[in-house]
């Protein structure tokens, strides 16, 4: 009797199987309407095609099958993460990820690499940061990630619909791949080091990273003449508005104030940002300009505006200097523009994050994920593009020192404290 019974209940497990495996392949969601909703978003509301060299038809011919075959939500995620790579644009994202998703630039760089030819160089590496600890400095030559040669690295990322060649595609490239996947604990970096650039080992370590510091913002007196406010990362919440003002009003009695940006890479929201810059307004300013790209590509109609800051509570005075520099991003370059038009407030530091225009999103049919991309191009109100906005990089009067650029705004916000009304000017270092 068990001879004849094992036979028919392998049969039935088997029978099982086939149907449980057709049941999940009937249930894998079909991701096209998501695909095709993703690819008209960007082509018909990207601001910057006129910068890249993007191909984005052959981007979404290319894609979309992959699109359509992704067994899961977490699959779609990696084909439009790879899809709007293609645009090169830090400020296109996802508001997902998965253990895979690479780092967001610049809000979870530890370092900023450029390159010099072939060779490429560690330009800045942020403060306090497990970078920093790790040993990684500015002058350095980055030769490899993960025991994998930079080259390969970074040829693994770089775009590849592309009508031509272009170095910003690579750059935008280099600093994904040194910013790592959102599921790595760890990299480990190969760098060159000295006169000779020996190769040796430096591992980030992401579990101590610790850029940011705690509370939206710290405030203190320098000397006792100046108030220093320094935003930590935090201009998306509204709260930083009441703290920037119990901020100001305890430093109401200095002279000048130096406002501190380099740490906001996450960038935030107008509101928080009109709320800060509203207290060190007169009347209300024009601080930056908008033009929406997408009518003026479908219709030829141009839509242009500016947009104002309006005074709110007791007006602060004195001369203001603002701080910024890479990871200064997105709204905190916008208040570094619109200070330096509202208030003349000279900028320090080093080139900013250079991310792209105002973000609208789309949130997707089918899985839900919000796409969020650059469709308003922004301007300084003299005309000059947000992201070719350049702080005056000061070099260190005598020694160098640990915060050469902070030494440089209390010096200028000193000067500007003992002569009340005189315009601010700063000497900015040939590059």
């Amino acid at each position: 009797m068990s001879t004849h019974a094992r036979p028919s209940r392998l049969l039935a497990a088997g029978l099982l199987a086939i149907s449980s495996l057709t049941v999940r392949a009937a249930e894998a969601p079909d991701y096209s309407a998501d695909f095709d909703a993703f690819c008209r978003f960007v082509g018909e509301n990207y601001a910057y095609f006129d910068l890249k060299k993007t191909d984005w038809g052959q981007v979404c011919a290319a894609y979309r099958p992959r699109a359509v075959a992704a067994g899961d939500r977490a699959g779609l995620i990696t084909v439009l993460e790879q899809a709007l790579g293609q645009l090169y644009d830090q400020h296109a994202h996802l508001a997902t990820s998965t253990k895979m998703s690479p780092r967001l630039v610049p809000t979870n760089a530890q370092l900023w690499a450029e390159w010099d030819g072939e060779r490429a160089m560690v330009a800045e590496v942020r403060p306090q940061s497990a970078a920093h600890r790790a040993g990684l400095r500015a002058g350095m030559q980055v030769l490899g990630i993960n025991g994998q040669p930079l080259s390969a690295a970074v040829a693994a990322l770089a775009p590849r619909f592309l009508s031509a060649a272009d170095p910003q595609a690579r750059a935008w490239a280099l600093q994904v791949a040194l910013a790592g996947r959102q599921g790595e604990s760890s990299m480990l970096l190969q760098v060159g080091t000295g006169g000779n650039q020996a190769a040796v080992a430096r591992e980030i370590r992401y579990d101590t990273a610790s850029a940011s510091q705690d509370g939206a913002l710290s405030f203190r007196h320098i000397d006792a003449t100046i108030g220093y406010i320094r935003i930590n990362n935090s201009l998306g919440d509204n709260a930083t508005i009441g703290a920037f003002d119990k901020a100001l009003d305890s430093l109401v009695d200095s002279r000048a104030l130096v406002l501190d940006l380099r740490d906001t890479p996450s960038g935030g929201n107008s509101l928080v940002a009109r709320g800060i810059m509203g207290r060190l307004v007169r009347e209300g300013q024009p601080y930056q300009i908008h033009e929406l790209i997408g009518e003026a590509r479908d219709y030829g109609v141009r839509r242009r505006w500016t947009e104002y800051v309006m005074p709110r509570g007791v007006h602060y005075g004195a001369p203001v200097v603002v701080l910024a520099g890479r990871w200064t991003g997105s709204m905190g370059e916008g208040i570094a523009i619109g200070l330096n038009a509202a208030r003349q407030a000279p900028v320090l530091g080093t080139p900013m994050a250079r991310l792209l225009g105002a973000l609208d999103e789309l949130r997707l049919p089918t899985s839900g994920i919000t796409v969020r991309l650059p469709t308003e191009k922004l301007f300084h109100v003299d005309g000059t593009p947000r992201e070719a906005f350049v702080p005056c990089r000061v070099a260190p009067a005598g020694e160098p020192t640990a915060d050469a650029a902070l030494d440089a705004a209390i010096a200028l916000a000193k000067a500007a404290g003992k002569a009340p009304g005189a315009t601010l000017t700063a000497t900015c270092a040939a590059d």
